[in-house]
Parts: structure tokens; sequence; C-alpha cells
């Protein structure tokens, strides 16, 4: 009886720390989304008013964030765990190196894409860490995988368009 007890508080135990990690990992993506709904916010403003296309764009890169958030806090909440609302501190310093840049730079078209190509490509590597970790479940893989495809073909865009102002 004795080692029933403690093989249950052994699982138990584990348990507990698989869903720390994971609502962890879930919590660098929301915060990962929150850097990309802000990045393109401050993206938007630097535009100039005849790059509409771009504020459109823009916009719905906001929108595909914010979708992405609510679905990852969701799987944080049902873990029992608390939702990350803040941005990472290298999204943070990112936007200020942006802020900094702009002053030498402009706010052309070119360089405004470039920002957001780096951005891009700072969510793909978060999304591929997330996916190495070991202990996610299943379901919240396919989610991240799945988000990571999609912010794949967002960032492919945004090269696209860049590439073009050569």
């Amino acid at each position: 009886m004795i080692v029933l007890l403690l093989y249950i508080e052994t699982i138990k135990n584990n348990n507990m720390k698989t869903t720390t990690a994971t609502a962890e990992v879930l919590n660098d993506l929301i915060q990962i989304n929150n850097d990309r709904i802000e990045g393109y916010e401050k993206a938007r403003q630097e535009l100039k008013d005849g790059d509409a296309d771009l504020k459109t764009l823009f916009l719905n890169m906001i929108a595909e964030s914010q979708k992405y958030k609510m679905a990852l806090a969701t799987e944080v909440s049902a873990l029992g765990e608390d939702i990350e609302t803040g941005t990472t501190n290298s999204g943070k310093i990112y936007r200020a190196w942006m802020d900094v840049k702009a002053i030498f730079t402009g706010h052309d078209r070119k360089t405004v894409l470039n920002n957001c190509e780096f951005g891009e490509d700072a969510a793909q590597n978060g999304y591929k860490m997330a996916l190495e970790e070991e202990e996610i479940p299943a379901n919240i893989r396919e989610l991240i995988s799945d988000q990571k495809a999609s912010l794949r073909t967002s960032h492919d865009e945004i090269k696209r368009l860049r590439d073009a102002q050569a």
C-alpha cells in the first residue's frame, strides 16, 4: 500500500512538472505574439500614407497574432496556470533599437520590411524552440506546429515584399 501511494505521489509530481513546463512554453509563445502585435503596430505607424497595402497587411498580421494568442491562452488557462500578458525583454529591446535605427535610416518601406522580417525570424525561432520541448502533450504540439506553419507563410510574404524593394 505504501509503495502504491509513493507511486501515485510520484506521478502527481511529474504531472505537475509537465503542466508547469507546458504552461511556460505556451506563455513564451504568448509573449512572442504580443511582441509581434506591438511590432506590427509600430511598423504601421512608421509607414507613409502611400503604403496602404502594407498597413492593411500588417493589420491582418496583428489579427493573426491576436487569434494565436487567444488559442494559446485558452490552453494555459485549461492547465490552471496564469496567462502571460507582457512582451519579451528581447522584444522590448528590439523595438527600442527600431526607434534608434529609424532616426538614421528613415521610415522607408524596405527598412520597415527588414525590421518586420527580423521579427518574423525571431517568431519562427521561438516556435521552433517550443517544438523541441519533449514534455509537451500531442494536442498542444499540434497547435504550436500549425501556428508555426501559418506564421512561416507570413514570414515568407514579408520577405517577398522586402526583396521586391531592391
